[in-house]
């Protein structure tokens, strides 16, 4: 490795560190992602570990959440970042998982660049700097290397390919399933694999039986670790949640529409921040690539171009409601997001943008100096797209300001009986808050759940949902939040202590929610009809280290 590109990649090493610092500066002051996050997962994670159910049974319960959600809801315990969560605090374990997917993202890209596309002594700033690039791309937190992983696996898998694998390649293949998820990319990524195998037998007439091998090995090892999910699909007698998606319900206009919105400005799941730097330099090199189209550079470049729209597509058109009677017909095209294909798209950007960077490198000396500044911009971009300065920005509370342990210990002494004697539910804010700080409760956010308990909980909310027919429309037909919802503050649950905001007229079965165990309602508004309902006010609590004001109801 020559000189140059050790500094480049030490420089590399120093800004990803810079980036990462603020969790481990700040710890629990840290602003980080909420949605499908701090909502979600990482109180997941601690129900889990805390439920003493992580090596439970296939048919296992987990009794703090609605009466008794499934185990399997949870995912495998094979995962390493459930691991994570359950040897270190949550904050510290965020941070450590974030700093290993971001330096497996670049160690990933850059060998793949390095090995298979840009080997050249003079391509190195190209390498190291959309290396850096990817690895600072806002992935989905708890989606680990699903995607982030995908340059790595690619880089093994073209190397088994060639016939010149180590042991190195293998193991790769075998320790990536430990720190990604098979439904939340590499399913879609070992499609793409087999696909480029059967290319292989159809077009060089080459059965590569090792690289065969590797996609059957690979796979084998996710559905190993998996086992829990693969059960689900395969075996599982009761209706879930996921038997009533109707996902296909846009016009071909609109689908029209959700392909250039995804092309053009990616997905929150797959953020990839490619709009203002990266789409322009990739047009620019399509118009150069077109005039040396059989070149191997140009070729590959073409190819990865048109897979990109051809992704985006693909995920908008699944939305298209001529499918759903297919869909209805194969209940897996439901219960199964084929959708996210897309998920390959953050690889497939950041690879194409190396190598359109290299077709303006070779036009010489003039768009030369365009590639360190079109690095150095996107760089700059994705520096700002920093959880601490994004979320900061924004006005998301702190990590300790959304799990609020000081004040719903308050709240739990307040009440003083043991928190599995009881179940409680929560308006204005995400119950994954009181699930985080050991209560109870009967509403959820779940990526699946027994379809008879969405039917016994919608009986609560009937009535509201029947006020608003976008809330209706959204807990019939996805339902994987499971709140008390309310039509006056809609598809909002972050009310701040600072909020005017009240509920005037809420009308839920309060009969029902004590029938399921429901004993009192953490409102972070007030209910003014509170009494009509039969809900009693007992107290409210705030403290300066929530961003929460709880207004604690009983039901009479």
């Amino acid at each position: 490795m020559e000189r140059n590109e050790r500094v480049a990649i030490g420089i590399a090493i120093l800004l990803l560190a810079i980036y990462l610092s603020p969790l481990y500066i700040l710890g629990e002051n840290a602003h980080i992602r909420v949605h499908d996050n701090m909502d979600s997962n990482i109180a997941w994670y601690k129900v889990l570990t805390r439920s003493g159910e992580l090596f439970g049974p296939i048919n296992a319960t987990i009794p703090q959440v609605i009466n008794g959600l499934p185990r399997n809801a949870f995912g495998t315990e094979f995962s390493g970042i459930v691991w994570l969560h359950a040897l270190f605090p949550s904050m510290v374990a965020y941070a450590l998982s974030q700093t290993i997917t971001r330096v497996f993202a670049f160690i990933g890209m850059y060998l793949l660049l390095k090995r298979h596309f840009l080997p050249a002594k003079e391509s190195y700033l190209i390498r190291v700097g959309a290396s850096l690039a990817f690895a600072l791309t806002p992935f989905w937190p708890s989606g680990m290397l699903s995607t982030l992983g995908m340059p790595l696996a690619l880089w093994s898998f073209l190397t088994i390919r060639k016939g010149e694998a180590t042991w190195k390649e293998w193991l790769v293949l075998v320790l990536l399933p430990f720190y990604a998820s098979f439904v939340l990319g590499f399913f879609f990524f070992l499609t793409a694999m087999a696909l480029l195998w059967l290319r292989d037998v159809i077009v060089r007439k080459q059965w590569n039986w090792p690289f065969f091998g590797a996609i059957a090995l690979m796979t084998s090892v996710f559905l190993a670790i998996e086992y829990r999910l693969v059960y689900s699909l395969v075996f599982g007698e009761e209706p879930t949640s996921r038997n009533e998606f109707l996902s296909s319900k846009l016009s071909f206009f609109q689908c029209v529409q959700l392909t250039f919105k995804n092309y053009l400005l990616g997905h929150t799941h797959v953020m990839t921040v490619h709009t203002y730097v990266i789409l322009p330099i990739l047009w620019i090199a399509f118009f150069f690539a077109l005039a040396k189209r059989n070149e191997t550079l140009e070729k590959r470049f073409l190819f990865l171009f048109v897979l990109n729209f051809v992704l985006s597509t693909w995920y908008a058109f699944w939305f298209y409601k001529g499918w759903q009677p297919l869909k209805e017909r194969f209940s897996l095209l439901n219960t199964f997001n084929f959708a996210r294909f897309h998920f390959l798209r953050p690889m497939v950007i950041y690879l194409d943008f190396a190598l359109a960077l290299q077709i303006l490198w070779k036009r010489g000396i003039k768009w030369q100096r365009v590639v360190p500044v079109a690095l150095a911009l996107q760089l700059l971009i994705l520096g700002g797209f920093n959880e601490e300065i994004r979320y900061r920005l924004i006005g998301s509370p702190s990590f300790k300001e959304f799990y609020a342990e000081h004040l719903f210990n308050e709240i739990k002494n307040y009440i003083g009986k043991p928190q599995s004697s009881y179940r409680v539910a929560s308006v204005g804010l995400h119950p994954a808050i009181a699930q985080y700080n050991g209560f109870y409760t009967l509403d959820t956010y779940n990526n699946f759940y027994p379809l008879s308990y969405k039917h016994q909980f919608r009986k609560i909310i009937a009535k509201e949902l029947d006020k608003s027919p976008v809330l209706k429309d959204y807990f019939d037909h996805w339902g994987n939040r499971v709140y008390l919802f309310s039509a006056e503050l809609g598809k909002n649950y972050m009310f701040r202590k600072t909020s005017h905001k009240k509920i005037h007229h809420f009308d839920i079965n309060t009969k029902v929610f004590k029938q399921m165990g429901g004993r009192y309602i953490f409102s972070s508004v007030p209910i003014m009809n509170a009494k009509q309902i039969h809900l009693r006010l007992l107290k409210t609590f705030s403290d300066h280290e929530s961003v929460w004001k709880i207004y604690l109801y009983e039901v009479e």
